[in-house]
């Protein structure tokens, strides 16, 4: 399995709803560093998994939509506790469908919210 990863970061602020969540009900901020990560059993004809520097380009811009934004006041976000989890899929979706057609493989989004803690959403595109 081949695996090509670009890497970008966004500065968000948000809150959670719920009592586990303990000081994260109040409003904070965040800076995750992006990793995303596409995998592939072939390489294409230029024996590359994705052109990197169209990769990142495709990052930048689904985060550029969530960069210096508070996440609760964001209409799609209403109601919804934006853990790193749910970003996670989030950004994965959004890139699933700027791949469309162009890439097919595994994706892979991870969000380092510290040198401690990430998480990560997977799946297969195209």
């Amino acid at each position: 399995m081949y695996a090509v990863t670009v890497r970008d970061h966004i500065m968000i602020a948000h809150s959670f709803q719920g009592a586990m969540f303990g000081p994260a009900q109040r409003m904070h901020g965040a800076t995750y560093v992006v990793d995303l990560e596409f995998r592939s059993e072939n390489l294409d004809e230029n024996n590359v998994v994705v052109d990197i520097g169209w990769a990142h380009e495709q990052l930048a811009g689904v985060l550029s939509p969530l960069a210096y934004q508070n996440l609760d006041e964001l209409p799609q976000f209403a109601g919804i506790n934006t853990t790193t989890e749910f970003i996670a899929r989030h950004i994965f979706d959004e890139m699933a469908q700027r791949l469309a057609g162009g890439f097919s493989g595994g994706l892979k989004v991870t969000l380092h919210e510290s040198h401690v803690a990430s998480a990560s959403y997977e799946g297969a595109v195209g």
